[in-house]
């Protein structure tokens, strides 16, 4: 089949490879769309030691099932033909995590386009548990959007969002653009929106947060503006140490701070002010199941997705093209799939 294989830092090619073969508990699907993560990003600078070449990238997809193992067959209501989208973080189900419900933390997790062969190629497998079938009104370019939305759930999942709460997210990639979807299902009304790139930033008002330019303007005195102590929910989806720091400060007194961007692997943290403001910080890594169902559900009920001209849409050949421009600023681009 044809891949994009990842073989080096900023190293990524079109090449032949084996055609994978479903094992009995498993589901081969032609993909339709591959998006690309932020994640995969740093895997191709070669900054993340989980991506070691030669890899095939890619673990946001939708497609069609192409063929079923015999055991999937007989335990499943998956059938060839049928329009799925599956969700890549592979977990034992067994270990005291999975049956809690946090599949997350499995320790013997495998993602797709880390530990497994991934969606940038003509063919993907996965095992059926993590196959979900995509509504006939559903299109495959948003059913690709299942994984990060689910990112997104569960960081709102922790923020807890109360009545009358206010947020603020910094960094509008994918997973922030997300973010802010998500909080506004729970219910929150006022969203502040944080980025350096202006197409970002016009992408958040458009989903009704308030943007706010750092290079532009004063961040804490918007938040602050009438006498606010700060807000309630602090999100940061870059994971950059200022970033950090910032949602630590504008977070009012008895408030939440959610980690979730993974820039730097180590930032300085005003952790003083955090412990006589009583703020709860806490780290949101991927999703559980729960949590990728409930993604699903918003987007098959059009409570979240990204509208199409935010997509790009481009050939697996011109894959490289698109990791090396999504290094830079790509325009009023939320998502970019990829067409084996």
């Amino acid at each position: 089949m044809k891949a994009l294989i990842y073989e080096g830092p900023k190293q990524m090619h079109i090449r032949e490879a084996e055609r994978p073969e479903p094992a009995e508990e498993e589901v081969l699907i032609r993909v339709v769309y591959s998006g690309i993560c932020g994640s995969e990003l740093s895997g191709y600078l070669g900054h993340n030691a989980l991506r070691q070449p030669p890899l095939i990238f890619g673990h946001e997809f939708a497609g069609t099932i192409e063929a079923i193992g015999e055991r999937a067959a007989r335990q499943t209501t998956l059938s060839a033909g049928q329009r799925v989208t599956g969700n890549p973080l592979v977990t034992c189900g067994l270990c005291s995590y999975c049956l809690a419900g946090r599949q997350q933390l499995c320790t013997s997790r495998k993602l797709l386009s880390a530990a497994l062969p991934g969606s940038n190629a003509e063919w993907v497998k996965l095992p059926a548990r993590f196959v979900y079938p995509l509504p006939d009104h559903v299109p495959f370019t948003q059913g690709a959007l299942a994984e990060p939305l689910a990112c997104g759930v569960r960081a709102a999942e922790l923020a807890a969002p109360r009545p009358g709460d206010r947020a603020i997210v910094f960094g509008l990639g994918p997973i922030g653009l997300f973010v802010i979807q998500a909080l506004q299902v729970y219910g929150v009304e006022t969203i502040y929106a944080v980025d350096l790139h202006r197409e970002r930033l016009d992408m958040a008002e458009e989903l009704g947060a308030k943007p706010i330019d750092p290079k532009a303007g004063d961040v804490a005195a918007e938040v602050r503006a009438g006498g606010a102590l700060g807000v309630e929910i602090a999100v940061d989806a870059v994971g950059s140490g200022i970033t950090r720091r910032q949602c630590a400060e504008l977070t009012a007194p008895g408030g939440k701070v959610v980690f979730t961007g993974l820039h730097e692997a180590e930032s300085p943290l005003p952790v003083n002010v955090m412990i006589r403001n009583e703020i709860t910080g806490f780290g949101s890594f991927a999703y559980s199941a729960a949590n990728f169902e409930t993604a699903l559900r918003l987007l098959a009920e059009g409570k979240a997705g990204f509208p199409e001209d935010w997509l790009a849409e481009a050939p697996l050949e011109e894959g490289a093209f698109w990791y090396e421009k999504l290094l830079g600023n790509p325009g009023k681009v939320a998502k970019v799939l990829l067409r084996p």
